[in-house]
This record gives C-alpha cells, sequence and structure tokens, in this order.
C-alpha cells in the first residue's frame, strides 16, 4: 500500500523506478545498482517491463546508507549497520569511526599548525603567495563547508589552539581589529 501511494505521487502507479530514485538522491543510476549487487538496497518489486521498483521503505533506507557515507563509513560497515542498527556491532562501528575522525582531526590541526609555523618563517612568508580571507572561505565553501561549519570551526579552532587560531587568522592577511572580533566571538560562541 505504502508503494503504490509513493508510486501514484510520481505517477508510476507501484513504485519509483532505479531512476526516479537516483534522481531524488542526487545518486547516479550505476551507484543503485552497485548498491542492489552489495546486498545493501534491493528492489522487491518489478514493473511489468521488468524494471526494478523501489518502495518508500527503499527510499528510507538509501537514505540511510547515504548519510552513513557521508561519516566515511565504510559499505561493508554500512550493511552490518543496517542489519543491526542499535546492537553492539552497530555501536563498534561507530566508535571505531569516531576514534578514525579524531585521529584524522588531529592531523589536519598538526598540519595547520605545520604551516603556519612555516608561513612565520621570514623568507618562505615573503615568497609565498599569501592566501586570503575571501579565498580560504572559498576554498572551504568548496569542501562543503556550510557557514554553520565555518563558524563551528572557529569555535573549535579557538577553543583548542587560541595562538594558533591568532596566527592562522594573521596568515590570511586579516586586520587585528577583525581578528579581535573574530576571536571574541568565537570564546562567547563557546558559552552558549
Amino acid at each position: 500500500m505504502a508503494a503504490r501511494k509513493a508510486g501514484t505521487k510520481t505517477g508510476l502507479g507501484r513504485g519509483l523506478t532505479i531512476g526516479a530514485l537516483a534522481k531524488a538522491a542526487g545518486l547516479s543510476r550505476s551507484t543503485l545498482l552497485y548498491y542492489d549487487r552489495l546486498g545493501l538496497l534491493r528492489s522487491r518489486d518489478r514493473s511489468r517491463a521488468g524494471y526494478r521498483l523501489y518502495s518508500p521503505s527503499d527510499a528510507e533506507r538509501l537514505e540511510r546508507i547515504c548519510l552513513h557515507r557521508q561519516m566515511g563509513i565504510t559499505l561493508k560497515e554500512i550493511g552490518q549497520l543496517l542489519d543491526d542498527t542499535e546492537g553492539p556491532a552497530a555501536v563498534t562501528i561507530l566508535r571505531r569511526r569516531l576514534q578514525r575522525l579524531g585521529g584524522e582531526i588531529a592531523g589536519l590541526r598538526r598540519q595547520q599548525h605545520c604551516i603556519v609555523n612555516m608561513l612565520k618563517q621570514k623568507p618562505l612568508y615573503e615568497e609565498a603567495e599569501m592566501v586570503s580571507k575571501a579565498r580560504w572561505v572559498e576554498i572551504m565553501r568548496a569542501a562543503g563547508l556550510s557557514e554553520n561549519d565555518m563558524h563551528n570551526w572557529h569555535i573549535q579552532f579557538e577553543k583548542m589552539e587560541p595562538q594558533g587560531h591568532q596566527e592562522f587568522l594573521e596568515s590570511l592577511g586579516i586586520e587585528q581589529e577583525e581578528i579581535k572580533k573574530i576571536r571574541q566571538w568565537a570564546r562567547s560562541a563557546q558559552t552558549r
């Protein structure tokens, strides 16, 4: 019944075709076929012409798959999470990913600190073409960070490495008065 309602909305009668589901999820048709081969997302119904048809519950399962992919969880682990959403295996997978993220973040912080230190070296500093604030924001957006993500980034940087945050902002060529405002805002946002 639920599949008919979803299908009726799309004009397909019995469910979403693979193309319609892929388009709705912002994925390619081949990605959904790959997920089918892995057993992550299988259509349980076919049209008279033999096309795969997906139900609303299949679309919800695909949303969960996409969410887990965005978190950097492997497809193999996603299969385990989908089968056991709240059991010990799920907790282990999520904890392991959280630990890996912590390591990645620490590595990025070390890289960032090294770059700031390199920029402080006089000869390199004079020769290097500086990244402006506008260019840095453009790079962050291109990496998929929203305004909220960038604000949170500043808050965490100020909280964990205040001197590094100061040096980073200086390296972007930002005026001291604006740096002061950014850092004060980041400190006050920590207490909210």
